[in-house]
């Protein structure tokens, strides 16, 4: 595979950690999943004033940690897959922050993302809205945590849509994933690798339908 960094992104409830976990054993790489531990996230679904800004920063952070240790090293050894785009934080920013935490938030992000290496590629996972809180609901049917509500969710995929719509630092594959079982499938899994490994420069958008 000509790509060594891979990194998968979308919105919550597409499936991007259980691929990234797939993709690695199937391809023998090295996995980085994001650290979805937040203190402040209770907070923030109970709209506590201020822990907007603290949730935001505390994700900022972690992920220019784990960024930084991946940046030292040697990322041309073995492939690497990450469960998420460094940039995207600011999908969550201008969701959810106000100008003036904004304003705070967008100096500290700045100085961060230089330290910060850009993948060979980045799948953009895609889902309907309908489809994500489905399996939000059904994740946290298991799980105890804090489900975003439907309207947010809402706003969430649109934001994202937009952002990905006008990404071109790489190479941009974009998956279409309500007709396919990412975390299930073999058959899926290796037309989705024919579909990275056929990757060069620009977006291409790969729309996979499941076969009778």
């Amino acid at each position: 595979m000509d790509f060594r960094y891979i990194a998968l992104d979308g919105p919550p409830g597409v499936g991007k950690t259980a691929l990234a976990e797939r993709l690695a054993a199937h391809v023998d790489a090295t996995t980085i999943l994001e650290d979805t531990d937040n203190p402040f996230l209770a907070d923030f679904y109970a709209d506590r004033p201020g822990a907007a800004l603290q949730a935001q920063l505390f994700f900022l952070l972690n992920r220019h940690r784990q960024q930084e240790a991946l940046r030292q090293t040697d990322l041309f050894s073995q492939l690497t897959i990450c469960d998420y785009l460094f940039e995207k934080d600011r999908v969550y920013a201008y969701l959810n922050l106000d100008d003036n935490d904004l304003f705070i938030y967008q100096r500290l992000y700045e100085l961060l993302a230089r330290d910060v290496a850009l993948p060979d590629l980045v799948v953009y996972l895609q889902a309907p809205s309908e489809l994500l809180i489905k399996r939000l609901r059904a994740r946290d049917a298991d799980h105890e945590g804090y489900s975003p509500n439907p309207a947010y969710v809402q706003k969430l995929n649109e934001a994202y849509q937009h952002f990905f719509f006008h990404y071109s630092a790489t190479p941009l594959l974009v998956v279409e994933t309500s007709q396919i079982d990412l975390a299930g499938s073999d058959e899926v899994l290796e037309d989705l690798l024919r579909q990275i490994r056929g990757m060069s420069r620009g977006t291409r958008y790969y729309v996979p339908r499941t076969r009778e």
